[in-house]
């Protein structure tokens, strides 16, 4: 069974709780325990109910997030923070968050930010995305459902990515960093700045190729060591 992330929601705007909310529950591997309106509220919440990870705002009044995060910190719950105030980015990372996103936060950059958490926990447990059997990508001004066994390599072409599936290509804005980023390591593998491919899929290989259904996607120099390290090593 797939781990939950238990998530606290700690933000004095209802728009910036209401948005977190409807993201957090497009993803399987969190649960929402709580969202309240101040730090103050969180406290009690954390004092009652074991939690994983904290999306916190900053500029609070009363006992900011900042001061929050202070009060944790050395805990094993994982901090996010939900800002519109870039000048607290260097104090939110002394205080070891995983992350600092700026309003408004749109479900791609939330993806990317839990994605960092997941490699976080995966020091001592098993990452939700070596669970968890889809992901979301942006196509056509929406986020489309794409299931990681369906996708045969991702093909970056400058400014855009395409993302060739089983019975479809998927047309990306999105970096292929990021794209990377939505995929379990475990079953994709990134062999050259334009093509990450899943490992799964591949028929056959070299040393300076890999062939998935009559496609050839080359290994560049820069990661042919690593690609080969990781495909020689499967039994």
């Amino acid at each position: 069974m797939m781990k939950k992330y238990r998530t606290l929601i700690i933000d004095d705007e209802p728009m910036a709780r209401e948005i977190l909310e409807n993201h957090l529950s497009k993803i399987d591997a969190i649960d929402v325990i709580a969202s309240c309106s101040s730090a103050t509220k969180g406290f009690s919440v954390l004092s009652a109910e074991e939690v994983d990870l904290i999306l916190l705002d900053i500029n609070m009044p009363e006992v900011t997030g900042l001061m929050f995060a202070k009060a944790v910190q050395g805990s094993a719950t994982k901090i996010i923070f939900t800002t519109a105030h870039r000048e607290y980015a260097v104090e939110g990372f002394e205080l070891q968050a995983v992350d600092y996103l700026l309003k408004p936060i749109s479900l791609d950059r939330l993806m990317t930010a839990l994605q960092k958490l997941y490699s976080i926990k995966d020091a001592t447990n098993v990452s939700p995305m070596d669970s968890q059997e889809f992901t979301f990508f942006r196509s056509d001004r929406k986020m489309i459902k794409v299931n990681f066994n369906d996708i045969l390599y991702i093909e970056s072409l400058g400014d855009y990515n395409k993302i060739h599936c089983e019975k479809e290509v998927l047309i990306t804005r999105e970096t292929l960093t990021i794209a990377q980023e939505k995929l379990p390591a475990s079953k994709f593998l990134k062999t050259h700045r334009s093509f990450i491919v899943s490992i799964p899929k591949i028929d056959s290989y070299t040393n300076e190729h890999i062939n998935i259904q009559r496609k050839c996607i080359p290994i560049s120099r820069g990661y042919r060591d690593a690609v080969l390290e990781q495909l020689n090593g499967i039994r």
